[in-house]
């Protein structure tokens, strides 16, 4: 063969699997999906794959995923919860000291406390086995889902603004100037309940929407921190309200020298969805309404895109024309919105005697902890809502029941974060492997192999 000649050889069978997959391979190996264009079915029909290997990718994909590590994280805070549960009573201590005479009566006392507790901590949030109908079998669960709806509208809302990149810290602001605004509506005016409802609930929108614009217009004119900017927004939203509260003829109930609003009206107050015997108000069809709503927003919808492009890469959004300054201002005034929803349920349907300016009751941080726990996605959002609604209606079950403190309510969904906040710790504990670590390994023996050929 000459040098002018075209090397026309074909490799050998040995060659080509031991060459490196390129993008031209990638596309011509019947096992390997085009990666731009084939979808899971497109790589079944084309592998000719039995049903079971989907199911098997499935599996893999929760193994691996995200998850997994949420569920275990809370196995691990129950756990280390259960602990301190065990350290702290009476009974284990007392048996302590005899532990290598009658190990088995520390062991007992052990099970006693931490297995009443959590006993007590379900029966009291989710089901009553020893109830006699199935109304009091239920009623622990209502309770539960009552506690959860706000948290849900403002996990969303929350949630929402991360997936944008901000950080909206000002969910108790926001809640404060939705209850006021709704508040307002609610006791100030009369009418049917078809019309005084939904008005008092889009009062409590424009005060969470109004709050929350106020950080995009900073944030987006001025460059000002959001953080910042909501951390110092809820103490002008606390004072205010607190002013307000205390004006007779604006928010003061008449008559009252307390700072306390006036009761909501009765046409204005959330119907029980299935009479007043379960409790479920219609606060829960809303929360799942705006779990759709925003689960269409931020998937479906092209202004979700964009919000979503801005917050993964500003630099990009600039670069394919977006209006980060205007995206910015929509994503916190539609986050206000949401969580301004969770205001307006507080005075509709958990506070209706008149509230206060304590009418928060720490929904705007613990939203963020269950934006955190739900991954910043509308569904997710809304099982870390239930759970957190189950966790503190079971605290005070537990406590009443068992004597523990509430406050370790408080410990858990903290050791949940912390616990979320280090997928690397969970997955070395529970030895799950990193995702992708497989193909990455599979890569670079491949690698390897090519570089010795």
């Amino acid at each position: 063969m000459t040098a002018q000649d075209p090397d026309n050889t074909q490799p050998t069978a040995d060659t080509e699997a031991d060459a490196p997959l390129t993008d031209d391979r990638l596309q011509e190996s019947p096992e390997t999906p085009h990666l731009m264009t084939d979808s899971a079915d497109d790589t079944e029909r084309r592998n000719g794959a039995p049903g079971t290997d989907r199911w098997h990718a499935a599996m893999q994909s929760i193994l691996n995923g995200s998850v997994l590590v949420t569920v275990l994280a809370v196995v691990l805070a129950l756990v280390a919860c259960g602990i301190l549960i065990a350290l702290t009573d009476e009974n284990v201590r007392a048996t302590a000291g005899y532990f290598f005479a009658r190990p088995a009566d520390m062991l007992q006392a052990i099970g006693t406390a931490v297995g009443g507790a959590y006993s007590s901590l379900f029966q009291g949030s989710v089901v009553n086995f020893g109830a006699t109908s199935f109304q009091q079998a239920i009623a622990p669960l209502t309770r539960s889902i009552d506690y959860a709806v706000p948290l849900v509208v403002a996990g969303l809302g929350i949630a929402l603004s991360f997936r944008a990149g901000l950080f909206n810290i000002g969910g108790q602001g926001q809640i404060l100037m939705g209850a006021a605004a709704a508040g307002w509506v609610g006791f100030s005016f009369d009418g049917p309940a078809a019309i005084h409802i939904p008005l008092t609930i889009v009062a409590g929108i424009v005060g969470g929407a109004v709050w929350g614009g106020i950080v995009g217009v900073l944030k987006a004119r001025t460059g000002a921190n959001e953080v910042v900017v909501t951390i110092m927004l809820n103490y002008v939203a606390l004072y205010l309200v607190s002013y307000l509260l205390r004006t007779p003829g604006l928010l003061q109930a008449p008559g009252s020298s307390n700072p306390i609003s006036p009761a909501t009206k009765d046409s204005a107050l959330l119907p029980q969805l299935f009479g007043e015997r379960y409790g479920v108000d219609l606060g829960f069809i809303v929360a799942i309404i705006a779990v759709v709503v925003v689960w269409w927003l931020v998937n479906k919808s092209s202004l979700g895109f964009r919000f979503r492009t801005i917050g993964e890469n500003p630099r990009a959004a600039r670069v394919a024309g977006m209006s980060v300054p205007a995206l910015t201002i929509w994503v916190m005034v539609i986050s206000g919105a949401l969580v301004g929803i969770a205001g307006a349920y507080q005075v509709q349907g958990a506070v209706t005697t008149g509230f206060t300016s304590g009418i928060d009751a720490g929904i705007g941080f613990d939203a963020i902890t269950v934006a955190l726990l739900g991954r910043s996605k509308p569904w997710g959002v809304f099982w870390a809502a239930i759970l957190f609604g189950v966790l503190k209606n079971g605290g005070y079950a537990m406590q009443a029941a068992n004597g523990i403190p509430i406050d370790i309510v408080g410990v858990i969904q903290a050791l949940i974060v912390l616990f979320i906040a280090a997928p690397p710790l969970v997955r070395a504990i529970f030895r799950i492997p990193q995702p992708g670590a497989r193909q990455r390994t599979k890569t670079s023996k491949n690698s390897k192999k090519a570089v010795a050929a």
